[in-house]
């Protein structure tokens, strides 16, 4: 993953803890901050664990008798 990937992802992450942390009510000017502090936690559990985002290849149809 190129750094501008990365940059991308991080900023997907901090998007949807934003939208978390405007759910639960955290005070609005300390939603950014704790976005990308998420964000990077994410980030960082993603890196050890390897995380991906998995292929799912289709399975064929059987065809029925009827």
């Amino acid at each position: 993953m190129d750094e501008q990937d990365r940059s991308n992802l991080r900023d997907l992450h901090a998007g949807f803890a934003m939208i978390g942390l405007i759910m639960k009510g955290e005070a609005p000017h300390d939603i950014p901050i704790k976005a990308y502090l998420y964000a990077d936690e994410m980030q960082e559990a993603r890196d050890l664990h390897g995380a991906g985002i998995v292929s799912v290849k289709r399975r064929k149809k059987e065809k029925s008798d009827d």
